[in-house]
């Protein structure tokens, strides 16, 4: 009867702490990735660091690549569609400055990655993506993570969301070839803008845009970057 008890106790214990050395090592990997991915390339914001820490990328992509999350590359989601690689998301993060004051909106939700990261350091996210699928499956995973100011929006990221603007930061992760003037006029007087930039169909440039005082523009080139198109169409809903 005890060696019955014994089984069945082990049996109950063996998917928990499965689970948990899981999570030891997604853990593990996610110090690894801060430390040779970011750390190593010059980006120190503590805050950052920690949010990086804190958000679970495994859970922003599928089963199948999740024993790649935190590799120093991108990964396909769903649609035909990427979660960028970590450094990127550092990059377009701590250029921005997001902080507990500030409200920043980004175009391209897809996985949800990206807000998550920045729903840690700023005040108030707002997040559009024109994919109904992708935009239901990240709004629902978003929410299930317990975040609360983070919201989120069908539509043509091209256009905003001039309703909530101004904005201290936008982030933009998908590439049109110009910057779209809604956006610039959505940008608050001493916000920044982060975008990608396709010159052609393999030259692309991350553009730090900043709007200053006198309502001129500032543009800082920053890397050379392959992100997926910008994608026009459909109404915001």
């Amino acid at each position: 009867m005890k060696l019955a008890r014994t089984l069945i106790l082990i049996l109950l214990l063996t998917p928990l702490l499965s689970e948990a050395i899981s999570e030891a090592a997604f853990t593990a990997a996610r110090e690894k990735m801060i430390k040779e991915q970011i750390l190593e390339r010059g980006i120190t914001d503590p805050r950052l660091l920690n949010a990086l820490l804190k958000v679970k990328r495994h859970l922003f992509v599928g089963p199948a690549f999740q024993a790649d999350a935190y590799g120093d590359f991108p990964l396909p989601i769903e649609e035909g569609q990427t979660i960028s690689q970590p450094y990127i998301v550092a990059i377009m993060t701590t250029v921005i400055a997001p902080d507990f004051k500030k409200k920043v909106l980004e175009i391209g939700t897809g996985s949800g990655y990206q807000a998550a990261v920045l729903a840690e350091l700023a005040r108030e996210v707002y997040t559009i993506e024109i994919n109904p699928n992708l935009a239901r499956k990240s709004k629902e995973l978003l929410k299930s993570l317990g975040y609360r100011n983070i919201r989120c929006r069908t539509g043509d990221g091209y256009l905003g969301w001039p309703e909530a603007a101004p904005f201290d930061g936008i982030i933009v992760t998908c590439a049109p070839d110009h910057i779209p003037p809604p956006l610039i006029e959505q940008l608050a007087v001493g916000g920044r803008m982060v975008i990608p930039i396709s010159y052609s169909t393999t030259v692309q440039d991350l553009l730090l845009v900043e709007k200053l005082a006198n309502g001129k523009l500032k543009k800082t080139n920053l890397i050379p970057v392959l992100f997926v198109p910008l994608i026009r169409g459909g109404d915001a809903r």
